[in-house]
């Protein structure tokens, strides 16, 4: 998680940096937060150079003429551009590396007066030691500080934002805020979508096989096998240690359309077969024994093929590992549930659908 600590108050970056280190303090102490760190300071040695407004008054020494000496001696101030041998050249002005190293070497820097004459920097301003913030950086217009943070083995990122918000709101003294940034601002008003996603997903799988089927019953057969499987990525992303993040989701949804593939083989065959006239309780069996070898097949070939995806490691293996692990159990709970709970959710589907319509289960002669 990524958020910024904003002083809302101008009250100084002493004080800002001592809401931020008081805020990484409590979170280093919260359950299922790790490296949480703050690269904002405001003891970094610095030289502040305060202008005698008085004495470059007496001088005629505008105040342009100094600030415009120093930035084009000890910083740099780009001049033109020239072209040789068919290359273009830039031109910067700056003092070489040994005459802007120290404090005496501005003191000696000249600059002119109304009338023309040379004035050593050192007779208009006056050098001293303080410290401050290495850079000011603003977030939304505020000065603001970077706070940056995981979470442990089996946290997720929204457990941690929200531990991060009660921290916040108890250890921020009064004046100060903070904001979300990066991927953390995109799920904090992204919101909990994956209470939508996922019934809409199961939502669109069911009409199609209504539409499919002719039938509104019969598509709960296939339906019925999806949340067995999830329990079993669940499971498996619980065992391995991790977080159920946006990636995992991602596989959720995948997962989604893997068991409804292998529940259809099944209901699809029984139903064919029970519409050749014979007893539904064979066509179920007939249908698995037909379609076993291939359910096989593919679910374990795909097993194998997100296997590399579970034992990643090196630059970017989280994501990977993200989402093999999740459909890598996942597929597991669709193969083993899907043979044994699909026959028995068609049986009960069917025997309630004639139920309800009056008809009398077909039986074998």
């Amino acid at each position: 998680f990524t958020m910024r600590i904003q002083d809302r108050q101008g009250r100084g970056p002493e004080l800002l940096a001592a809401a931020t280190d008081e805020l990484v303090a409590a979170a280093r102490k919260a359950h299922g937060l790790t490296s949480v760190f703050s690269p904002f300071t405001a003891n970094t040695p610095q030289v502040f150079v305060d202008i005698d407004r008085v004495k470059t008054q007496k001088l005629g020494v505008p105040i342009q003429n100094v600030t415009e000496t120093i930035e084009t001696y000890f910083g740099s101030a780009y001049v033109n551009d020239f072209n040789l041998f068919g290359r273009t050249y830039h031109v910067t002005a700056q003092a070489d590396m040994p005459f802007r190293k120290e404090t005496a070497d501005l003191a000696r820097l000249r600059t002119r007066n109304a009338t023309g004459e040379m004035v050593m920097l050192g007779s208009v301003v006056n050098f001293r030691d303080i410290s401050g913030p290495d850079r000011v950086a603003r977030y939304n217009l505020y000065p603001a500080s970077e706070l940056q943070g995981d979470t442990t083995p089996g946290t997720s990122s929204a457990t941690a934002i929200s531990v991060m918000k009660q921290l916040a709101d108890q250890t921020l003294p009064s004046g100060f805020s903070y904001e979300w940034t990066d991927l953390s601002y995109q799920q904090v008003t992204g919101g909990n979508t994956g209470l939508y996603v996922f019934p809409i997903c199961v939502l669109f799988v069911f009409l199609v096989l209504a539409a499919q089927y002719g039938s509104w019953s019969l598509p709960f057969a296939v339906i019925l096998i999806v949340p067995m499987c999830l329990l079993a990525a669940t499971l498996g992303v619980r065992i391995m240690g991790q977080d159920v993040n946006i990636l995992t989701q991602i596989g959720f949804v995948v997962l989604v359309g893997l068991a409804a593939k292998n529940a259809i083989l099944i209901v699809e065959f029984a139903r064919d077969i029970e519409l050749e006239g014979r007893d539904r309780l064979d066509a179920v069996i007939e249908a698995c024994r037909l379609r076993l070898r291939p359910i096989l097949m593919t679910s374990f070939a795909f097993i194998l093929g997100v296997l590399p995806l579970v034992i990643s490691s090196g630059s970017g293996s989280e994501m990977r590992q993200a989402v093999g692990v999740a459909v890598f159990f996942g597929m597991i709970g669709v193969t083993l549930f899907g043979l044994i709970f699909t026959p028995i959710f068609y049986m009960i589907v069917r025997n309630l659908a004639d139920r309800q319509q009056g008809k009398k289960p077909a039986t074998a002669k």
